[in-house]
């Protein structure tokens, strides 16, 4: 197969025409003729992902994240966009990105992270239009949890079921958690939603400061961290990916690349 063969397959998730405009999504690196045996993906193509893909003898990478987002003025290896960069071309190592296209499907990064919260009937949070094939697409997703939880004890399942050392959270509402809403990544876009849709909580990461404020009483904003929110995403691609090409080497990145450490 070839890189746009992958890449065809890949639009059938997540299609690119649905990326935010902010983003910068699709092939980033690489030629789409090139011909590819094996695949990795990983949730970022950080240099050691790259060096990874060379030594399993993969010569595409699909990434999560965009390792190119900015405009580049140079690109050298004095830093880790650079590094990258001139590793997967020294290598001939494609790159391919999906990021906000994967974040706006109702079965991309928020399935995963609603179902390890156990919450049925979800649905998208905050509608963004209306796509022919995958139907209502937008940020975040909102659905129940099968029975009420206390605001603690609830926060015990986030921290539990995220597998992260630590959460942080606005002041409790002192009322039980039933409806939630969820939003991979940096999430504080979704607190007016999530409050105006009647959640109990959102959780979500890489809320600041002022953001907390915005909960009024209202709701728990819970800030479970942005790769812990977003940790599922790599093996959603590779499922479909197996399905879809079930023949064929797709290997499951074990390079952790969450920046954040826990003291």
């Amino acid at each position: 197969m070839k890189v746009q063969d992958i890449a065809q397959l890949l639009d059938q998730l997540a299609p690119l025409e649905i990326a935010a405009d902010f983003d910068n999504t699709g092939l980033l690196v690489g030629d789409p003729d090139a011909s590819v045996e094996k695949i990795l993906v990983a949730h970022d193509a950080l240099p050691e992902v790259v060096l990874e893909a060379q030594r399993l003898g993969c010569s595409l990478i699909v990434a999560f994240h965009p390792i190119i987002f900015t405009g580049l003025t140079h690109i050298n290896p004095n830093d880790y966009v650079g590094k990258a960069v001139t590793l997967a071309i020294a290598h001939k190592i494609a790159i391919y990105s999906m990021h906000t296209a994967l974040d706006q499907v109702i079965h991309g990064v928020n399935a995963p992270l609603g179902e390890a919260l156990g919450l049925i009937d979800r649905e998208v949070l905050a509608p963004t239009s209306v796509h022919p094939i995958q139907g209502s697409i937008g940020f975040g997703q909102i659905g129940t949890l099968p029975q009420a939880l206390s605001e603690i004890d609830f926060l015990a399942l986030v921290k539990r079921q995220l597998g992260t050392p630590m959460i942080k959270h606005s002041d409790l509402t002192h009322r039980t958690i039933r409806r939630v809403a969820v939003l991979g990544g940096s999430g504080a876009s979704g607190i007016h939603a999530a409050k105006a849709r009647g959640a109990d909580a959102l959780v979500t990461g890489d809320l600041k400061y002022h953001d907390y404020f915005k909960a009024e009483g209202k709701i728990l904003l819970i800030d479970a961290g942005h790769y812990e929110t977003e940790q599922f995403t790599k093996k959603l691609i590779v499922d479909f990916l197996k399905k879809k090409i079930p023949n064929f080497a797709i290997i499951l990145s074990d390079t952790i690349t969450n920046p954040i450490k826990y003291y």
